[in-house]
């Protein structure tokens, strides 16, 4: 109650005092009363300081977002429908096998590709939870309409997969083709799919990536993504306050979209030994390591367990693999509260090492890198600890 208190009181201000925040942020945010949701969306650049602001800003994002639905989901999905009735208009001056890169079919046969990858990814976010498996209470009512005629995204999923062989493309640009008839029984009745006039909340997830994807394509869709959006449209959807929970989807896009512009250098390939890219704050984990305990330090150098191997994935999904979601969710608030942005990152990884040194220590190459794959602490309170004390004994 004492911290809700100081909470209530920073953000009671009409200007709120942005380093105030972050200290009591930085320590963990209460759920009570929506704080995190709020406190998230200022930690993440999408509400302003000024409290007067607020309300039009967020009436302003939330009609861009309803726009982003109509052209990206929406309208091509009118046009496919529209297909049978007006053959010879759409035939006359693009079909479906016009080879010119700016016929709308090659854009919809890409985005296909995409949407069959987002698709995979986010029906397996966290299985250990029911949530994103149950119904919303607020479906898209622009798409769930019964009266539209138009394919949404699960129709196109269910066309696409039926009839094409699912193309995989993972990161390191293998291809992978597997057969239709092996996949489609298998991921199609993975999950049953609601019924219609309903939307589970990973299907939410899936049209926030698919209009980030297309919005972003410099960057697209890369596997990870899933694991970003997640934590963040569930903190948002699970708000106390109905009239802000309402609205989950777009706030999440946005804050999401904040957030990857800050961390999307690290699903970028290209800029991996660049000073911003991903090779270059896993060394940074390593210089860090032998800053702090040079003895554990030359225990993994000598085991030639590089950071690759683990501070990859901890480092790009913000530790949203190694944690279950309410303890992830505890880590970011730490994250979005560092004012010199994820620098902390780098000590709570340092934590995550220094905490399990005597086992590291002991182990031979198999038994380490089995512990640094599956971590095996999971107070995350302990290891917050530990990467403050590390960050003020600098």
């Amino acid at each position: 109650p004492l911290r809700i208190a100081d909470f209530q009181e920073v953000l009671g201000e009409p200007t709120v005092a942005l380093t105030k925040l972050r200290e009591l942020c930085f320590s963990g945010i209460p759920f009570d009363g929506g704080l995190r949701c709020l406190c998230w969306k200022i930690l993440l650049n999408y509400l302003p300081l000024e409290k007067a602001l607020w309300s039009s800003l967020l009436k302003k994002q939330r009609d861009l977002y309803s726009q982003f639905l109509k052209e990206m989901i929406i309208q091509p999905g009118i046009a496919k429908a529209n297909l049978g009735v007006s053959r010879e208009d759409v035939t006359l001056e693009d079909h479906p096998l016009n080879p010119n890169p700016d016929s709308r079919w090659n854009t919809y046969f890409k985005d296909n590709e995409v949407l069959l990858q987002i698709d995979k990814d986010v029906r397996r976010l966290y299985p250990d939870m029911a949530f994103f498996q149950r119904p919303t209470d607020y479906p898209c009512l622009l798409i769930l309409d019964p009266q539209n005629e138009f394919e949404t995204l699960r129709r196109r999923v269910e066309q696409t997969t039926l009839k094409s062989q699912t193309v995989a493309r993972n990161r390191s640009g293998v291809t992978n083709v597997s057969s239709p008839l092996k996949t489609t029984p298998s991921s199609l009745s993975e999950y049953e799919v609601l019924p219609n006039g309903c939307e589970a909340h990973w299907e939410v997830v899936e049209r926030i990536l698919f209009i980030y994807a297309k919005l972003n394509p410099g960057i697209a869709y890369v596997q990870g993504m899933n694991e970003i959006v997640g934590p963040l449209y569930y903190t948002f959807a699970t708000d106390p306050n109905s009239e802000w929970k309402e609205h989950a989807e777009a706030d999440t896009f946005f804050c999401f979209t904040n957030l990857m512009s800050e961390i999307r250098d690290n699903f970028i390939k290209s800029l991996d030994d660049s000073q911003c890219g991903i090779t270059y704050k896993m060394e940074k984990v390593y210089s860090t390591l032998k800053e702090k305990d040079v003895e554990l330090y030359l225990k993994l150098q000598e085991q030639n367990i590089k950071p690759q191997f683990f501070a990859f994935r901890w480092l790009t999904l913000l530790l949203s693999q190694e944690f279950l979601l309410p303890d992830v969710i505890r880590i970011w608030d730490s994250l979005f509260a560092d004012d010199k942005r994820f620098d902390f990152l780098l000590l709570v990884c340092c934590a995550m090492l220094t905490l399990i040194r005597d086992q590291l220590l002991e182990g031979d190459f198999t038994l380490n890198m089995r512990l640094l794959q599956d971590y095996p602490i999971s107070d995350v309170h302990l290891i917050l600890k530990k990467a403050k004390e590390l960050q003020d004994s600098k």
